[in-house]
């Protein structure tokens, strides 16, 4: 069975900076597409940053390019999403995903999700 557990959000003030993790299990992780979406209220969900394990393909949102940076440990299958200078825009609830196929932002498998609120 895949799980998928995140961790790491909570309040932080803009400027700041935040690590999510999200571990897995049950999949193997080297060779698939890790991706870590977010929520605001009222809006749908977006793809913030993506990422293929087994090669050097990344992807991130124009809105968090230069700040995020998606990683992987595969030692301890996770993966993490970095948030630097963060903004109150980037107030969402932040879900990590992994898929088999190994394309940039499709997702089979989700985490539960974690509360990130930036305060200005």
């Amino acid at each position: 069975e895949v799980q998928l557990v995140e961790s790491g959000g909570g309040l932080v003030q803009a400027g700041g900076s935040l690590r999510l993790s999200c571990a897995v299990s049950g999949f193997n992780f080297d060779e698939y597409a890790i991706a870590w979406f977010r929520q605001a209220p009222g809006k749908e969900r977006e793809a913030v940053s993506c990422a293929v394990t087994s090669g050097s393909g990344r992807y991130y949102a124009d809105s968090v390019k230069g700040r995020f940076t998606i990683s992987n440990d595969n030692a301890k299958n996770t993966a993490y999403l970095l948030m630097n200078n963060v903004k109150p825009e980037d107030t969402a609830v932040y879900y990590c995903g992994v898929s088999s196929e190994p394309v940039l932002c499709t997702v089979e498998y989700w985490a539960q999700g974690t509360q990130v609120t930036v305060s200005s």
